[in-house]
């Protein structure tokens, strides 16, 4: 079991309103959406592209139904743009997340990417970083790294399906590159099995490290599908690729053991886009709610 002093229960927008994708759920307000997430029993939110930029008309709304935020995805481009660009782009973004009471930013590089293009299939073609690449990336997270720490918050780091750090391989070596001190792991557990990966593994390896956690559950017979057919990525997510924990494949059993090993501190996040119109998406909160607090006793 996950001690509730330590751990707190997020779930993340994108099961309403997708960012990539804004068809999918652009009937679903941001007033619905938090009001959902709080009926449904959770305690914090990540930030969604219909969330109101002001911070203190946000705070306003979460506070009134008992919600925070508990992180927000910031796009890098540390190996394809000058350093600068990202830098005032993240102080910008670390400002707004303290005003809404977050402490977490979670950065994913996106030079390259292939995951928002909607032909291109995800399973194949991912660019590959040359060394030069690889200390652009690693020492402009440790700058941004600092930067954070020194406003008092914590800068994870998203891998993710069509990114420069998808593999396995490319996990070790990024962990292996950053300091340590300064840059922690996002820690997928949907992205890890899609990209064929052991989730315990790489928990059980870099647990240690871990600062923030996506609960995301994978339907294998999808993202079979989807390597047969060349998908890319969002015309798998529109096909299912995600769902929410407990519907998928996903084994979370020794994803929650490790965490409670570990006496994990932190937020764990139900993120599962999916297309709100064949996937209710307060049914399925209410569905991984019901689910996590079965199995992990939040």
């Amino acid at each position: 079991m996950l001690d509730k002093n330590k751990v707190s229960l997020g779930i993340a927008p994108i099961g309403w309103t997708n960012d990539d994708m804004p068809d999918l759920g652009k009937e679903n307000t941001f007033e619905q959406t938090i009001s959902e997430m709080a009926l449904a029993g959770f305690k914090g939110s990540e930030v969604g592209s219909h969330y109101p930029t002001d911070p203190a008309t946000l705070k306003k709304a979460l506070d009134l139904r008992g919600l925070t935020i508990c992180n927000q995805w910031f796009s890098s481009f540390l190996i394809s743009r000058p350093y600068e660009e990202t830098e005032s782009a993240f102080i910008r973004q670390c400002d707004f997340l303290k005003q809404v009471g977050s402490k977490c930013i979670g950065v994913s590089e996106q030079s390259y990417s292939t995951q928002g293009m909607p032909d291109h299939p995800i399973q194949e073609g991912k660019y590959v970083m040359n060394d030069r690449e690889w200390a652009l990336l690693t020492d402009g997270l440790n700058k941004l790294g600092k930067i954070a720490k020194e406003k008092g918050m914590t800068m994870t780091f998203h891998h993710h399906m069509g990114t420069v750090v998808q593999t396995g391989e490319e996990i070790d070596r990024f962990m292996e590159s950053v300091d340590p001190e300064l840059v922690f792991l996002l820690f997928d557990s949907g992205h890890l099995s899609f990209a064929g990966i052991d989730p315990e593994k790489v928990l059980r390896k870099y647990v240690d490290r871990v600062r923030h956690v996506h609960l995301k559950d994978l339907r294998k017979e999808v993202v079979e599908q989807s390597r047969k057919e060349k998908w890319s990525f969002l015309k798998g997510v529109r096909a299912g690729t995600f769902t929410v924990p407990g519907d998928g494949d996903v084994d979370f059993a020794p994803i929650f053991q490790i965490l409670e090993e570990a006496d994990y501190k932190g937020w764990v996040v139900v993120e599962a886009e999916q297309d709100p119109a064949l996937a209710n998406p307060f049914e399925y909160a209410l569905k991984a709610r019901k689910y996590i607090a079965e199995h992990t006793g939040l």
